[in-house]
C-alpha cells in the first residue's frame, strides 16, 4: 500500500510542514514510488520502518487503514467508484437500498466491508464516509472542481435561511452540504461518479435529498420545480453547453445566451428554478461581468431587477447575488457592487448602502458590472481604516514567554485524550445544532471569530461552564471564562470538560491547539487519538502557563502582520485612486506631466 505526505502526516499527528522537513533533512527517508513530483506516492511498510528507526510514534488507525486498502484496490481514476461503493454500504447500515443511488458498483471485498463497518462505528456514518470523501479529494485535487469550504460557507449564508436549496452543478455536493441538515436539498450534476457520492453525503447527515444524474441545461432534471435559493459555481468557458438545441428554451427569459455566454446560460437556468422573490448565489469569472457578448442579457437582468450585488472575492472570481423579481414589485435603483478583501465582511457590506451603484449609471454602452470599474467615493472609510491599521501595527505586542532551551531532546511520556477519557479525567461531548428556543448559544463562526454568542437554541443543549476547554475543526481552541460560560455549544464544535485535580485547561488547550487540525470535530476516533504529554498537575499547570503566554504572544504577533497587510492594501488602493497622498509636499506631487 502507497501514502502520501498528508497521510504520514495525520499518522504521526505533525503537520504536512514536518514530513517535507523530514524528506528534505533525512537521507534515508524513503523515496517516492510513484505519484507526482508534487504529490509523490511513498511505500506504507517502508515509511512505517523509517518511523521506528527514528523513534517517532505513528499510529495506523481503522480509518486510515480503510482509506490505503481502497487506494490500493483501484487504479486512481476508479478510485471515486471505490469511495462510492463504501458509501452504500454506510447506507444500507441506515435500511436504503443500493438502487436509490444508482450505483452499480458494489464493493466485493469482505474485508473492505467490515473496515467501512468498523469506521462506522467507531467516528459515525456520515463522518466515516466525510472522512473517505475528504481523502479522495486530496488525492484528485487537481480534477475534482470543489468549491472552497469558506466560499461554499459564504454563499449558502447570502441564500439566506430556506427550507429547500437547489444545486444544478452539484459536483460533490459541497455547496449543499454546507446548508444546515434540515434543509431539503436538490441537485443535478452530469458526472457519473461525484453526483451519487453527493447524495450519500447528504442522506448520511440526515439531509432530505433528490440528486440527479444528467446535463442539466440539456436534461432538465428538475423542471418547473422551484426551490426558497439557489447555489451553483457552474463549469465555465464551455461552448458546447447546448446552445443550438436549446435555443427557444423557455428558461431564457432574458435572451438567448451567445454560444460563448455559456455561464449566462447557468444564471438565467438559476434563476428558472429559484421562488419568485428568491435567492440565486451564484459564483462566476469576472469577464462575465464585462463582456461585450453578454451586455444584452445583464442589461436585461439590471432593468428587470433581477441583479442583487457582484462581489469580487480575494484573489478570485465574483460572485454574483441575484434575485428572481416579484410580479409589481419596484425595480431597484442600487445595485451593490464589492471589491472584497475579506469573505468575512461580504454579508456585511451587501447591506450597506454605500456600495451600491445606481442602475441607471450601469446601463451604459458596456453594461459593465465588473466592482472594480465602479468604486464608491470613499466618504473618509480608507483614511479611517489606514490610520486604525496603522495604529495597531504599531501598538506594543507582549513578550514571548520564558523558555529554557535543552541541551538535548528530552522527550516527554505521553497519553490519549482516549485514556483520559477511560480514567474519567476528561469528558468530551460534540456541540448540537440548533433547534427553537431563546437560550444563547455559540456558533463555531462566532468562537472561531471570538464574538459573542449569536445563535439561539432550546430543548437540552450542551452548556458551557468555566473551566471547559472548546475546540474547533480549524485548531483553535480556548479554555472558557467566568464571562463566556453559561451559553450553549453549537454544532462543529467539541467541548472538553476537566477534573481539575488531575487535567489543567490552559495545558489541555494548548495541547489541542498544537495537534492536527481535523482532529477535533471531524471524526470522534482521532480526538480520541490525539497524543499530549504525561505530567503531574504542577507541571501541567506550568506548561498550561507558558502555552496560554504563547498562544497570546502569537495571536497578538498575527494580529499586529495583519494589520500591517491591511495597511498596505489600503496604503496602495488610496494612494492610487487619489484618496491618500505622500506626506509632505501636497500639491506638487498631484499636478499632472
Amino acid at each position: 500500500m502507497t501514502v502520501t505526505a498528508g497521510d504520514i502526516a495525520r499518522m504521526t499527528a505533525v503537520r504536512r510542514a514536518a514530513v517535507s522537513n523530514w524528506r528534505r533533512r533525512h537521507d534515508d527517508f524513503p523515496e517516492p514510488v510513484g505519484g507526482t513530483a508534487s504529490s509523490p506516492l511513498f511505500d506504507l511498510t517502508e515509511v512505517q520502518e523509517w518511523l521506528r528507526r527514528k523513534g517517532k510514534q505513528f499510529e495506523l488507525g481503522k480509518a486510515d487503514r480503510a482509506w490505503q486498502r481502497l487506494r490500493a484496490q483501484s487504479e486512481d481514476l476508479d478510485l471515486g467508484k471505490l469511495v462510492g461503493a463504501a458509501g452504500v454500504v454506510l447506507l444500507r447500515g441506515m435500511g436504503m437500498k443500493q438502487q436509490r443511488m444508482l450505483w452499480p458498483f458494489p464493493l466485493d471485498d469482505q474485508p473492505m466491508v467490515r473496515l467501512v463497518k468498523a469506521m462506522a462505528a467507531d467516528m459515525g456514518r456520515s463522518e466515516a464516509f466525510e472522512f473517505l470523501v475528504a481523502r479522495y479529494v486530496e488525492a484528485h485535487a487537481r480534477r475534482l472542481p470543489v468549491t472552497r469550504p469558506d466560499v461554499a460557507e459564504l454563499m449558502v449564508r447570502l441564500a439566506g435561511p430556506v427550507t429547500t436549496l437547489f444545486d444544478p452543478a452539484c459536483g460533490l455536493g459541497t455547496l449543499l452540504c454546507a446548508a444546515p441538515p434540515e434543509v431539503t436539498a436538490f441537485g443535478q450534476d452530469i458526472d457519473i461518479t461525484t453526483t451519487p457520492i453527493a447524495a450519500m453525503r447528504l442522506l448520511l447527515r440526515g439531509t432530505e435529498a433528490q440528486i440527479e444524474i444528467a446535463d442539466s441545461l440539456r436534461e432538465d432534471g428538475f423542471r418547473g420545480r422551484l426551490a426558497d435559493a439557489v447555489v451553483c459555481e457552474p463549469p465555465t468557458n464551455d461552448r458546447a453547453w447546448g446552445h443550438e438545441e436549446l435555443i427557444e428554451d423557455p428558461r431564457w427569459t432574458y435572451g438567448v445566451p451567445p454560444r460563448g455566454e455559456s455561464e449566462l446560460a447557468w444564471v438565467q437556468h438559476c434563476l428558472a428554478h429559484v421562488r419568485p422573490g428568491g435567492r440565486v448565489v451564484i459564483l462566476l469569472p469576472q469577464a462575465v461581468a464585462a463582456r461585450r457578448s453578454g451586455k444584452r442579457i445583464r442589461g436585461a437582468l439590471l432593468r428587470a431587477g433581477a441583479v442583487t450585488a457582484v462581489v469580487t472575492l480575494p484573489g478570485g472570481p465574483d460572485l454574483w447575488v441575484l434575485r428572481r423579481p416579484v410580479d409589481g414589485d419596484p425595480v431597484p435603483a442600487a445595485v451593490t457592487l464589492i471589491v472584497a478583501s475579506e469573505l468575512d465582511t461580504v454579508a456585511e457590506q451587501l447591506d450597506d448602502p454605500a456600495y451600491g451603484v445606481p442602475v441607471l449609471d450601469l446601463l451604459d454602452d458596456d453594461i459593465d458590472l465588473s466592482p472594480a470599474r465602479h468604486r464608491q467615493p470613499d466618504d473618509g472609510r480608507i483614511a479611517a481604516e489606514y490610520a486604525a491599521a496603522v495604529a495597531r501595527m504599531t501598538r506594543p505586542n507582549p513578550d514571548p514567554p520564558g523558555i529554557a532551551v535543552l541541551d538535548e531532546r528530552r522527550p516527554l511520556a505521553t497519553t490519549t485524550i482516549g485514556d483520559l477519557v477511560r480514567s474519567g479525567a476528561v469528558q468530551v461531548r460534540p456541540g448540537l445544532p440548533p433547534v427553537d428556543g431563546d437560550i444563547p448559544m455559540v456558533t463555531a463562526e462566532d468562537f472561531m471569530a471570538g464574538k459573542s454568542p449569536s445563535g439561539r437554541t432550546g430543548g437540552d443543549p450542551l452548556m458551557l461552564e468555566e473551566g471547559d476547554v472548546v475546540a474547533a475543526p480549524t485548531g483553535i481552541a480556548r479554555v472558557i471564562g467566568a464571562a463566556d460560560a453559561g451559553v450553549a455549544l453549537g454544532q462543529y464544535l467539541t467541548r472538553y470538560r476537566v477534573d481539575p485535580l488531575r487535567i489543567d485547561a490552559e495545558f489541555l488547550a494548548g495541547c489541542l491547539r498544537h495537534s492536527e487540525p481535523v482532529n477535533h470535530a471531524s471524526s470522534r476516533i482521532d480526538v480520541r487519538r490525539t497524543r499530549i504529554p504525561r505530567l503531574p498537575i504542577t507541571g501541567q499547570r506550568a506548561y498550561g502557563q507558558v502555552l496560554a503566554e504563547l498562544t497570546r504572544f502569537a495571536e497578538s504577533a498575527a494580529e499586529a502582520a495583519e494589520a500591517a497587510r491591511r495597511a498596505a492594501r489600503l496604503g496602495f488602493e488610496g494612494l492610487l485612486d487619489g484618496r491618500l497622498q505622500p506626506s509632505g509636499d501636497t500639491d506638487a506631487h498631484r499636478r499632472p506631466v
